[in-house]
């Protein structure tokens, strides 16, 4: 695999560890750390202090029935863990969890060869697939929140530098810019946002609603 040199931040690696993620990034970070042995440490690492933290801290008092009950459903027999999702082709087992036992992404086009496939959308946000042909350019466009790309297959390029399978690119409030796929492979790329994207020209910014980005 191609080397991952954009990683997830330390911070939004703390609030995944928390739970405090909303679900769509938290996807983002699950997929990314399974791609990425790096981010991956890092995060077990977080878990560990996590862990460590709470056994310091002050414990309550039980009374003896609850102790009791306690243990005796330790006695019972654990149910199974359910088995783990497979990585299906380029998709980690994260992505390949939502798109089903078929793993295939309901794209619909957005025009000029360019595609996406919506997995989730709410009021915290949206999480989906984006196809972008090699060599082709998305509007250029700002942020009103936070978004995560995660690269799956080829690569893109714009002013914060190139971004291979496995790279995460952070779109924050003060970012403007215009990814341009590489010419190769065509790029395929997941993305979630917390908020609407923020384009420059008139047709992205018609289109916007129906587009759902």
């Amino acid at each position: 695999m191609t080397q991952i040199t954009h990683h997830i931040p330390d911070e939004i690696l703390l609030a995944y560890a928390a739970g405090t993620l909303p679900h769509s990034h938290a996807v983002v970070v699950a997929a990314h750390v399974s791609m990425c042995d790096t981010c991956r440490a890092a995060l077990s690492a977080h878990q560990a202090m996590g862990g460590a933290v709470l056994e310091e801290s002050a414990s309550e008092t039980v009374s003896d029935a609850l102790r009791a009950r306690v243990f005796d459903k330790l006695d019972d027999t654990p149910p199974p863990e359910p088995a783990a999702p497979r990585r299906a082709g380029i998709y980690p087992g994260p992505v390949a969890a939502l798109l089903g036992p078929d793993w295939q992404a309901p794209w619909k086009s957005l025009g000029f060869g360019v595609k996406q496939a919506i997995l989730s959308e709410g009021g915290e946000g949206s999480l989906r697939l984006l196809y972008i042909p090699g060599g082709r350019a998305m509007p250029e466009h700002g942020h009103h929140g936070l978004e995560m790309t995660l690269v799956l297959q080829g690569s893109f390029s714009d002013d914060e530098g190139r971004f291979g399978p496995g790279d995460v690119e952070i779109g924050h409030d003060a970012l403007e810019h215009m990814p341009v796929a590489d010419p190769g492979p065509d790029c395929i790329c997941l993305a979630a946002t917390d908020a609407p994207l923020r384009f420059k020209s008139f047709v992205p910014r018609l289109l916007q609603p129906f587009f759902r980005i």
